[in-house]
């Protein structure tokens, strides 16, 4: 070996060991997933230079892999975009539980265009391993047309793949912490999640967005003429009325999303990483799987129709704080409420302010 080419190998090294070095710093100074991801594979862009990169996480009720993180040119179009099982690049790495370098995708049959369509990039070559923790298949990493030629080596694979070991352990981790923090911040009636942790939820979300310069939006809901409910057929039937509505939520909802009981009759869904646009859709698809349910179909006073009216509203265009955000969605909603219900409407547009982490989140529920 030639003199530079053991010096480029020796350096190369060198970056290894230190981008290891900063993901195990990283390991232990957090146990939020988006916020480890994020500075892991920040790190490896930095070592092997990709145009674009994904965490893509497997939804464990549907199996399908979700784009928790995009980072590239075109990337916040995909963010909440799904792959079936198997499709894909991506899918058949979940699938195998096996790394996959694939120098032209364009020869490459399980290569999906859409993806492409949708962020309108042009991808050449995909770099993909597996996330995997005592053989169970938590997600991928995905990383897009190298530096140079656009394509990448069987080196940049073995350093992708030692990457993923790590990651899978942060990712198990952080799952195993929150599945033991949920018995504490969960609503009795609903299996939701309460509005305690809606504040230390939307805290992180804002200061996340601050950071990483992406978009946090909310959903703030109602149940129209909820009252009627309970006045012509008991609080017990309005009880069960809310159990069904938080079923359907989380069935509904991406496992990224955070659905809080707010209080009372009032819902907030937290869309990490999700844009205004993206939201209002949530809320339109989530609004309609509300008038479509006959709650209470088991019961003799049932089958009972609901409508619920919707206010959307997202940081940083609506808002300057988490309260800040809260309150623009819970605007919104009322105006859906005084004009006709049953509709979603998104926060009206405001002059622009200076942005503050510090503020809170406030609810009137006990």
């Amino acid at each position: 070996m030639r003199g530079k080419d053991l010096l480029r190998e020796l350096q190369r090294t060198v970056d290894e060991l230190a981008v290891l070095n900063e993901i195990g710093k990283a390991l232990t100074s957090s146990l939020d997933i988006t916020e480890v991801m994020h500075v892991i594979l920040a790190k490896v862009s930095e070592l092997l230079k990709p145009r674009n990169w994904s965490l893509l996480l497997k939804d464990e009720k549907t199996g399908e892999l979700f784009f928790q993180t995009a980072v590239g040119a075109g990337s916040e179009k995909l963010l909440g975009l799904r792959i079936r099982p198997g499709e894909g690049i991506a899918g058949w790495v979940a699938e195998h539980n096996a790394p996959l370098l694939v120098p032209n995708v364009h020869k490459d049959p399980r290569f999906a265009g859409r993806f492409d369509k949708a962020s309108r990039f042009h991808t050449q070559s995909i770099l993909c391993v597996p996330l995997a923790f005592k053989g169970r298949m938590l997600g991928v990493i995905e990383l897009v047309n190298g530096q140079g030629d656009g394509t990448f080596s069987e080196e940049d694979l073995r350093i992708l793949s030692t990457v993923a070991e790590f990651s899978a352990i942060a990712i198990e981790n952080a799952r195993n912490y929150h599945k033991v923090e949920e018995l504490t911040v969960l609503d009795d009636h609903t299996g939701l999640f309460n509005s305690r942790h809606l504040k230390r939820q939307l805290e992180q979300e804002v200061v996340r967005a601050t950071r990483f310069g992406h978009p946090v939006s909310l959903i703030f809901f109602d149940l129209d003429h909820f009252k009627l409910v309970n006045d012509s057929h008991g609080h017990q039937a309005g009880s069960r009325v809310l159990h069904e509505v938080g079923r359907l939520l989380l069935r509904t909802l991406r496992s990224t999303d955070v659905p809080v009981r707010y209080g009372g009759d009032e819902f907030v869904i937290l869309l990490p990483e999700t844009s205004k646009d993206q939201a209002i859709e949530a809320a339109r698809r989530i609004g309609g799987e509300i008038a479509r349910e006959p709650f209470l179909a088991e019961q003799s006073v049932g089958p009972i129709k609901l409508t619920a009216s919707m206010g959307v509203a997202s940081f940083p265009d609506d808002a300057r704080s988490p309260d800040d955000l809260i309150r623009r969605a819970d605007e919104a909603m009322y105006r859906v409420k005084a004009d006709s219900r049953g509709g979603v409407l998104a926060a009206l547009p405001q002059e622009p302010r200076n942005v503050s982490l510090t503020a809170g989140v406030s609810s009137e529920q006990p």
